[in-house]
């Protein structure tokens, strides 16, 4: 009987490790993958097709995506769908990316003691008066002097699309906005961060 509370123990600790790596798994940026509903991770890439040598690619990154992250991978898949489709070299006609930004602000977070909130007013605790206003301190709370508690997070999601238009032979010298898709591919292709396997 008394080897009951070790077991219970042991099964806590292997579900709390394994909800951890739950969670971690769950906490990536978007790899670069085809953007398709019901991923284990969100974003990715798509394209439409506007004429034969002419294609609009886009990247969607998640809010663990940085902006580099998505502009590179939609240069890659401008490259790779380039190859893809028999031609040598593209040109970038337009190009845009987006920002989604949201700023979370949480004032007072609630503190619940561990005897309840029944008891919630069964604490010591002090009054003070600073700047005209009453306020009340007590061990398990807010600090006196930084009474007034705010949590402030920003979150960003970074969104780019281009226009390619796609070419076969050598590359002009001086074109703009052109690049070879294979050494696009051979430069970025080693900081290409793949879907994990099921």
């Amino acid at each position: 009987m008394r080897d009951h509370p070790n077991i219970i123990k042991a099964v806590a600790n292997t579900g709390a490790l394994l909800l951890t790596l739950l969670l971690l798994a769950c906490a990536t940026a978007t790899p670069y993958q085809p953007q398709i509903a019901g991923q284990r991770v969100s974003g990715g890439y798509s394209e439409d097709r506007i004429d034969d040598n002419h294609y609009r690619v886009r990247f969607a990154g998640n809010t663990l995506t940085s902006r580099d992250t998505v502009e590179g991978y939609l240069l890659y898949r401008a490259a790779e769908l380039t190859v893809q489709s028999g031609y040598d070299w593209f040109r970038i006609t337009d190009h845009t990316t987006e920002t989604d930004r949201h700023t979370y602000v949480e004032h007072f977070p609630r503190y619940e003691p561990y005897y309840g909130s029944l008891y919630l007013n069964w604490r010591p605790h002090w009054r003070y008066y600073r700047s005209g206003v009453w306020s009340t301190w007590h061990p398990y709370g807010r600090d006196p002097f930084w009474s007034f508690d705010t949590d402030v997070r920003t979150v960003e999601r970074f969104e780019a699309e281009a226009d390619i238009v796609m070419r076969r032979g050598p590359m002009p010298a001086n074109a703009a906005r052109a690049f070879d898709a294979r050494k696009v591919m051979a430069d970025l292709g080693p900081s290409i961060k793949w879907p994990e396997e099921k």
